[in-house]
């Protein structure tokens, strides 16, 4: 599923766009940039990291929620290529 058919009809553009992020404020950015970071260098991640989330309006739970989402989704991927899980039809690569 698509999510970017949820998004608010002004925001479309921008999110199907070649540059999506322009679609998100500067505290959003940041999330996405942490998810990106956690996902890419979880060993690079440090408080610093947390309380510069805080300073741009990020709430505790928000990092959190960002956390526990982003390396749950990290794990379960990891655990399906691992055991050869074939894709479901609708998560296959458009071709």
């Amino acid at each position: 599923m698509d999510l970017r058919a949820e998004a608010p009809s002004e925001l479309r553009p921008l999110l199907c766009g070649p540059d999506p992020r322009s679609a998100l404020d500067p505290k959003h950015k940041a999330l996405l940039d942490y998810a990106i970071k956690l996902t890419k260098a979880p060993a690079s991640c440090c408080p610093e990291d947390i309380e510069q989330l805080r300073s741009l309006g990020a709430s505790d739970l928000e990092i959190h929620n960002l956390v526990q989402v982003a390396a749950y989704f990290n794990y379960i991927n990891r655990v399906a290529d691992a055991l050869g899980v074939d894709l479901e039809p609708e998560m296959k690569p458009h071709k």
